[in-house]
């Protein structure tokens, strides 16, 4: 859980295209912020990000969970399932709510560091490449970086690729997308794990590889 010293507010995000909705946590002597793009119809209240956010705020980082999408974007997504594979989309909500932060009085000081899981690591790296002088670090966790396209080549923040060590298609697609990564990169490899990171300690594990990477880049 999130320490005393966290404070968590509910936001409201007024983006060029949408107003979304998200959570805003920030300790008392926050060392940067993570902005988390979920995928594959998630939300801001995915138990495994938000698990993530909060041992990241235990380390001292303050975390941005929203809503990639409008509500009525995720009614139609969750009968059509196209909106979560509309990465120039999330990526572009992304690259608002690092606008956002810049904005505010109490975030704008902060480095900020970008965590994308499934379609949102896209999302993530396309936002990181777009905004490189905002953006520190990227994690990726079960993602599918590959999505990233061109955009792959232009990032410049150190990333970090966590993948389950069962999830063998998907560790072929990180493989692949970090070959074209000109910025410091690593895979790593979560042993025993499948995509969702469901297996006893697997998740615990993702936290503390995310925490040490952000970390070392935000200071």
């Amino acid at each position: 859980m999130a320490s005393a010293e966290t404070s968590t507010t509910e936001v409201t995000l007024t983006l060029p295209d949408a107003t979304l909705e998200g959570f805003l946590a920030l300790p008392a002597e926050a060392t940067g912020i993570v902005v988390f793009a979920h995928g594959s119809g998630s939300s801001r209240f995915s138990s495994r990000n938000r698990a993530v956010a909060e041992y990241l705020n235990e380390s001292g980082l303050g975390t941005l969970l929203f809503d990639l999408l409008t509500a009525d974007e995720h009614q139609v997504d969750q009968q059509t399932r196209e909106l979560r594979f509309d990465i120039p989309l999330l990526s572009r909500r992304l690259g608002g709510a690092v606008q956002w932060l810049e904005e505010r009085e109490d975030t704008r000081q902060l480095s900020v560091g970008l965590f994308g899981s499934s379609t949102g690591a896209a999302a993530a790296l396309i936002a990181a490449a777009a905004n490189p002088e905002r953006v520190a670090a990227v994690v990726s966790r079960g993602g599918r970086p590959d999505l990233a396209g061109d955009s792959l080549g232009k990032v410049k923040a150190p990333t970090l690729l966590i993948v389950g060590g069962r999830d063998t298609q998907v560790i072929e697609m990180n493989r692949e997308a970090a070959e074209r990564l000109t910025c410091y990169h690593r895979i790593g490899i979560v042993k025993g794990a499948t995509h969702l990171f469901e297996e006893p300690g697997t998740l615990e594990q993702v936290e503390q590889l995310a925490a040490d990477w952000f970390n070392q880049y935000l200071q």
